[in-house]
């Protein structure tokens, strides 16, 4: 028969060795549940792979605390502007035309993550849902940030943004937004109906207050804007670390739009009965297992801030010292995977997400660096009196600030109204070489007030250093921070 060169022709390959008994039998192990299982949820029983009816339940109370404790942990960045939004609306902040500042700055009785208290904040919130297209007026030399409801970066406004610290107009839209888009404005469509913006101006209180939001509708003739002095209120803008948080993300979720969170996200809260199709209602069994799961997610966000266990979030080696911002990515992606334990440290600790943070220059910006322990590994003390030496030449054009924090509400600690030291003080007392000694304890060595932070017996606390203008010898690690060291008696 002639062959027919247009067809395919079998090709007959050689059978491998295939398993044996012994093989087989320990491919079926790998892959097989046994009759006992032992975990951190109690011991399951089976019957050849299948859950006995009486540790069914155990089993899916066990998946419903790791995906609680998952929600947790991925879930904190919009926590964090729920309990901001709160805050503020607690401090009479409660519509968009509304912009709070602090004059003449933070102090210690609001409950805030880390804020500095060396330069005047303009905060305020967008609703795109109730106002449609918004636009800022932001003013000359500011440093603002506009981020979504889960903290994510939407614009910059002012220097580190296309208006280049001129001043500019900023249309901001809302999800799906299909109407006019005028010239004349730096547009940003937003995944979400509310967002946060946070002012900061070189001019200080004056210059925030020449900002302007208004609808896009109001254009023609903007509405004056009404300024809210925060500085002296008592208020937190702090999430949840028990059950509570699960109602500030349910909060969240029921208000924005499908799509408005990534499906991974979005899908372990659905889990969990958050959605925005129907009230969160959990049950008696479901509600006592989010609490643990808060609660426990809480322990690790504590653990991965005070002892980050990534070795870049150590600023030198042998060092206590750590970056607050890790990666060097603004969405803390490397390679492709994003750095949970980073993302859930720096929103844990702080507020505002941009790319400026992620590339500090010579010159430009701030560098942040902290701990939680002295020289010989212990934690910081608030009964302990502790001295800190800040080298000459500290690597900062503008200036340095050291600021100290509560350890359980990552804010100001209420030893003082400012507990924080700078090299703008002028009656800091300078060393023979250049340097500061700086001193923490429940009372000021003597003849050392001017050098002095008060702490609080039975508290621990924790210090951030910020250098405004970072220098050279930042980014080449000539010059080193050293550690705390605990004053013997």
């Amino acid at each position: 028969m002639p062959i027919n060169k247009g067809m395919n022709m079998a090709i007959e390959g050689s059978k491998g060795p295939g398993l044996t008994a012994e093989q087989l039998a320990e491919e079926v192990n790998h892959l097989s549940t046994p009759d006992l299982l032992s975990t951190p949820f109690g011991e399951f029983e089976f019957f050849d792979g299948v859950p006995k009816p009486e540790s069914v339940q155990s089993i899916f109370d066990g998946l419903d605390l790791v995906r609680g404790i998952t929600a947790f942990l991925n879930a904190v960045p919009g926590a964090s502007l729920v309990a901001m939004r709160k805050g503020l609306r607690v401090a009479g902040v409660d519509s968009p035309d509304k912009i709070a500042y602090t004059d003449p700055r933070c102090n210690s009785g609001a409950l805030w993550l880390t804020p500095n208290t060396e330069t005047t904040y303009g905060v305020a919130f967008l609703d795109l849902k109730a106002w449609g297209p918004t636009v800022i007026e932001a003013p000359p030399q500011a440093l603002g940030v506009v981020d979504d409801f889960w903290f994510r970066y939407v614009a910059d406004m002012g220097i580190a943004g296309p208006d280049k610290g001129a001043g500019g107009k900023y249309l901001f839209l809302p999800p799906g937004y299909k109407g006019e888009r005028p010239d004349g404005y730096h547009t940003y469509e937003s995944s979400t109906f509310t967002n946060f913006v946070v002012i900061r101006a070189l001019g200080g209180v004056p210059a925030i207050k020449q900002s302007r939001i208004y609808r896009l509708s109001d254009a023609a003739a903007p509405p004056e804007n009404t300024f809210v002095n925060i500085a002296d209120q008592v208020f937190n803008t702090i999430h949840a670390n028990d059950f509570s948080f699960f109602e500030e993300i349910a909060e969240l979720v029921a208000e924005e739009p499908v799509g408005a969170l990534d499906p991974e996200r979005a899908g372990t809260l659905r889990s969990l009965g958050i959605t925005h199709a129907k009230p969160f209602a959990p049950d008696e069994r479901l509600r006592g297992i989010l609490d643990q799961a808060a609660r426990t997610g809480a322990a690790m966000a504590r653990a991965t801030l005070y002892a980050a266990r990534d070795p870049e979030s150590l600023r030198w080696e042998g060092s206590s010292w750590k970056e607050g911002f890790v990666g060097g990515n603004y969405e803390f992606l490397s390679d492709g995977a994003r750095n949970l334990d980073a993302r859930t440290l720096f929103h844990y600790a702080a507020t505002v997400i941009t790319p400026a943070m992620a590339h500090a220059q010579v010159g430009a910006g701030s560098a942040y660096i902290y701990t939680a322990e002295d020289a010989d590994g212990a934690l910081l003390d608030g009964a302990e009196t502790y001295s800190l030496r800040i080298p000459a030449d500290p690597p900062a054009k503008n200036f340095w600030s050291i600021d100290i924090y509560d350890t359980q509400t990552r804010s100001l600690l209420q030893s003082t109204a400012y507990p924080a030291l700078s090299s703008l003080e002028g009656d800091l007392q300078i060393e023979d070489d250049g340097s500061h000694v700086l001193w923490f304890g429940p009372t000021a060595p003597e003849g050392k007030e001017s050098n002095w932070i008060p702490t609080l017996p039975g508290k621990s606390w924790w210090p951030l250093l910020r250098l405004y203008g970072p220098l050279e010898p930042w980014f080449d690690m000539t010059w080193r921070l050293p550690e705390f060291v605990r004053e013997k008696d």
